[in-house]
């Protein structure tokens, strides 16, 4: 009878251990993932920037794609992107929502004045590579949810204080905040 309870407690520490290691080894490796997840059941995070939920719906980093990576981003009214820039092309395509896009080109020596496009749900706009660009959500009453999608993962991304700093001077952020938890300084750049 004493040996009963001893091999019930071994077995549930036994699989509670080789569990937590593999939850831990899956989540910046392709290994042990299946091919279809429920997105519900991924990682979300707001990395420090209040009003947003930030989910990798797909990524180079935690799922191992090489040309693209899809993101599941939600801002909480009022909430907004950094002014920023980056070397990839992004799509966004708005499932719920509505909000404002800042945009402006990159050919001068800084951004300037942005023009205003106004976004809305069930459309999709593209951001051309290096535009700088801020995504507000404009709605006083709900969320902006959209898929993002990027070329050439993981993102650089170029930072602004505000839209008259020079090109210059904005400052690079990578590995991104979501890609830090699995970025590896031995990794090569393929540009």
């Amino acid at each position: 009878m004493m040996l009963r309870p001893c091999f019930v407690f071994f077995f549930f520490f036994t699989n509670l251990l080789i569990f937590s290691q593999v939850l831990e080894a899956s989540r910046c490796s392709i290994t042990g993932l299946p091919l279809v997840r429920k997105i519900s059941e991924l990682p979300q995070d707001n990395y420090g920037r209040g009003g947003l939920s930030h989910i990798t719906v797909a990524g180079s980093l935690l799922h191992g794609l090489k040309e693209v990576e899809v993101w599941l981003q939600t801002f909480a009214p009022g909430s907004r992107t950094p002014i920023h820039r980056h070397s990839c092309e992004e799509v966004f395509v708005v499932l719920k929502g509505s909000g404002t896009l800042f945009l402006a080109s990159s050919s001068h020596k800084y951004p300037g004045k942005p023009e205003e496009h106004f976004i809305f749900s069930n459309s999709t706009f593209h951001i051309p590579v290096n535009d700088v660009h801020q995504v507000w959500n404009t709605n006083e009453h709900e969320d902006l949810q959209m898929l993002v999608i990027i070329s050439r993962p993981p993102v650089k991304v170029f930072i602004y204080e505000d839209w008259s700093m020079p090109h210059t001077a904005a400052k690079l952020k990578f590995p991104y905040y979501w890609d830090e938890q699995c970025f590896q300084d031995d990794q090569k750049d393929e540009l």
